[in-house]
């Protein structure tokens, strides 16, 4: 069974849209830092460069670590890396 011409490219132009939603960053942010705390939830945080990225991360892994009932004080960044 063929699909026909109009079908295919609805077809196709519905994969492109679900591929490009799934990435959430820009083509700018190509570095990403890794935050933990010493107990509780973390943070993964896009960034331009990697003190955007590490600035972000620390910033969010504060936030997170305090709403789980964590240690946001003890914060570091754990991984950090740029494509």
């Amino acid at each position: 069974m063929t699909l026909r011409p109009l079908t295919r490219g609805v077809a196709l132009a519905l994969a492109l849209v679900l591929v490009a939603g799934c990435s959430s960053q820009s083509a700018a942010s190509r570095c990403y830092a890794k935050a933990l705390p010493s107990r509780g939830e973390g943070s993964l945080a896009w960034g331009a460069n990697p003190g955007a990225a590490r600035k972000k991360s620390l910033h969010n892994c504060a936030l997170y670590a305090e709403r789980s009932g964590g240690t946001p004080r003890t914060c570091k960044v754990v991984l950090e890396q740029c494509k």
